[in-house]
């Protein structure tokens, strides 16, 4: 499984990015999805998870909960992070995750990664 998040940059406070994860891989819609985030000197964090299938259930983290909305679109093998009211400390390399088994928040349970989409959100 290999994945290419993409669409990150530079946007100022109150703005939106949608960021792309391209997935190369024989069946799309088997995987559980997510979106992690590391700002400089932190951990790596949960952002959102969408559930394998055509109709997957979604989880936000509380901090970006209302803003982000996470999608899918199995038939071009590629998941979606639509963040809008962007604020300063959503600054960080976005990673996008998937997995077979794994839904969750637990971001060390994702076994596939892709190698990660800069957002700067300036004040």
């Amino acid at each position: 499984v290999q994945l290419q998040a993409s669409g990150g940059g530079l946007v100022q406070a109150g703005g939106s990015l949608r960021l792309s994860c391209a997935a190369s891989v024989r069946t799309f819609s088997d995987y559980n999805m997510g979106w992690v985030r590391q700002a400089p000197g932190k951990e790596r964090e949960f952002v959102a998870a969408i559930r394998w299938g055509w109709g997957g259930a979604t989880y936000y983290a509380d901090s970006v909960k209302g803003r982000f909305t996470i999608s899918r679109d199995n038939a071009k093998n590629t998941m979606y992070l639509q963040m809008n009211s962007l604020k300063p400390e959503d600054t960080a390399v976005y990673f996008c995750a998937a997995d077979e088994r794994y839904f969750g928040t637990s971001t060390g349970e994702y076994d596939y990664w892709g190698q990660g989409t800069q957002v700067t959100v300036s004040s």
